[in-house]
Parts: structure tokens; sequence; C-alpha cells
């Protein structure tokens, strides 16, 4: 990455839902310590598997509650029921903020004592086998939900398990996301033969849709190869290849900071072929996928952010990308 003090886009993080973990990461009794958003995060399961995301200090003394001591160092602090043991004085929190107990205290805090939410607590969903929270940087409340799709349902028996593959990205997720509308640098960067057509992209309110036809050389002949992707907010897609080999790609990303992403993208494969055809051509599809990844991350990590560009006629609908976009671009309350 090219080092500067300046910013390359000067746009504040997308509200809406976001990907911070998979479900499969955090088992019961579990806490992760997490950074998204430009804060400090825990997420814990509940002993009845419940997912749970507070703000990772305690309001009692400003210990992490990430982190375990004793028989819990080098893991996650302690789950009791439904509740976040603090390492540092043992007051516990639920997943709404709660203290729900002070092992020590003969006299609770008054707002303990009338069952106030004072540890920062977030809206959470469990979804398609993957943990979703809600972030909004004036905290309104959702403001739609994330959607769920059968080929994720855990108890699925057509579709094998997911295929994860993880890139860590220094850039605003508006540039990222831009690569949805551009077709022409599928040729320039990723070299194919042809520029997509583009059969349809449209923008509704939260939504977003598209297809694309491709076309793809195999050992018998020329394969017109459809891309449909359908977008949630900022944060959630989902990308249907068929024409080929069918693979659902659920193409998550998530504000770490201003200019710096986490993006997590999840294969998933038909489950009768996974040990034929998955091994050749499926894997050969989820190959050349993450390389496109990584051969956008060399431009994603060095472009800068022009409000003004200079379009032609051969560009895509950047203008109305960028004001479905915008419509999650919320400055902080100060």
């Amino acid at each position: 990455m090219i080092a500067t003090d300046t910013p390359r886009c000067p746009l504040p993080m997308p509200f809406g839902w976001f990907q911070v973990l998979y479900s499969a990461e955090l088992a019961p009794g579990d806490a992760i310590p997490m950074h998204y958003f430009g804060q400090e995060l825990v997420a814990f399961r509940t002993e009845d598997g419940q997912a749970k995301v507070v703000d990772a200090f305690c309001p009692h003394m400003g210990a992490h509650l990430g982190y375990g001591i004793r028989e819990h160092t080098g893991k996650g602090p302690k789950i009791v029921g439904d509740s976040i043991e603090c390492p540092f004085h043992g007051w516990r929190w639920n997943g709404e903020g709660q203290c729900t107990h002070i092992p020590y205290a003969k006299n609770e805090p008054p707002r303990v004592k009338k069952g106030e939410s004072i540890l920062g607590a977030w809206q959470v969903r469990e979804i398609n086998q993957q943990i979703l929270v809600w972030y909004h940087p004036q905290n309104e409340a959702p403001s739609w939900e994330p959607e769920a799709i059968p080929e994720a349902s855990p108890d699925n028996a057509d579709w094998g398990a997911f295929e994860i593959h993880t890139w860590d990205i220094n850039t605003h997720m508006q540039e990222m996301g831009e690569n949805a509308v551009d077709a022409a640098h599928f040729h320039f960067v990723h070299g194919t033969d042809d520029v997509p057509e583009a059969a349809f992209q449209e923008f509704d309110g939260y939504q977003r849709s598209g297809k694309f036809i491709t076309k793809q050389p195999t050992p018998r002949g020329v394969i017109d190869g459809v891309i449909e992707t359908k977008s949630f907010g900022a944060g959630l897609s989902i990308v249907r290849f068929s024409g080929i080999y069918d693979t659902v790609l659920l193409a998550n990303v998530t504000p770490v900071a201003r200019e710096k992403t986490k993006a997590m993208y999840a294969f998933l494969q038909p489950k009768a072929t996974e040990d034929s055809l998955g091994k050749t051509v499926g894997k050969a599809i989820i190959a050349n996928i993450c390389q496109q990844m990584e051969e956008d991350q060399i431009i994603w990590d060095r472009k800068q952010y022009f409000e003004k560009p200079m379009l032609c006629d051969g560009d895509g609908p950047f203008a109305k990308y960028r004001r479905w976009y915008s419509q999650f671009l919320i400055e902080p309350t100060a």
C-alpha cells in the first residue's frame, strides 16, 4: 500500500447490515474481540446459543471484555448463562447491555437497579450461517431486514459446505462496490477476452440487482456464462454464477474504518458433484474469482476517489450507482 496522511476517499462509512463473523466461528460460551466501524467490539454466544455483540469496554472501570485471564488466558472471557463476565472485577453484562451481576456489591448502582442498558449493545441477526450487525452512525434503528437464501440454509442437503476466503483491503467500500457497474475493467484488470454485456441493472430502494452475460471458452466451445447479483445495502451481496457450473457466492464487505474494509466471501456449490466436477470446474471458478479479487486489490489499495470522474460513453452507470449508494452515507453525530 502507498502510505499517505491525506484521505483518498473523503466519504463516511456506510450504514446498514454487515457481517462480523461466520456462525461456525462462535460456539456457545465463546467470545471473540473484533474491530469494526472504527470501534472495539466483542461478539459472544450465550450458553443457550444466542449470538450477541456489545461494545468492548466494561462501563465499570474500562476493562476490555474480549479477553480472559487465569484459566481463560489466551481465550475469550467467561460466559455465564446469557452474560459475558468482565475479567477485571467479575461484573456481568447481557447482550442488551444490562448489568446482570456484581459479585461483591451490597448496594448496586441506581442504573443497574433500574435495569438500564448501560453497555453499548448492537442489533444482531444470524442468517445464512453468518452473524450480522446493524451499524448506523446516528444510532437509528434498522430500516430493513437481511434476506435468507435457501442455498445457505445449514439444513440444505443439495449444497455443500462454505468455502471461505477473506481479504483486508485498504479502501472505502464504495470504491469496491463501483466494480459492479464497471464492465470495462474486466478486460483490462482481469484479462477477459470480452467486456461482459449487462442484461440489466436496477436500483430499487436499499436493493440493487444486475445481470451480466459473459462469453466463456471451454473444451466444448464458447458458452454463455451468466452472473446475477443482488445487493442489500452497502454490505451484503449474493452472486449467482451459472452456465458452466452453478456457484453461489455470499460476497459481504464490512467497514473496519473509513478506508479499511474486510471482504468475506463464502462460496457454495452443488453437493451432488462436489467429488467430480466440483474438484475441477468448481475449484477453477472459485480460484478465478479469488484471483480477480487480488487483481482488484492492487487498484483499490492505491486509487484516488474523484467526485467527478471523466467518463466516456463506454463506461457503466456510475452516476446511478453513486446516487443509490449515497443514501447509506451519513456523517456521525458530533
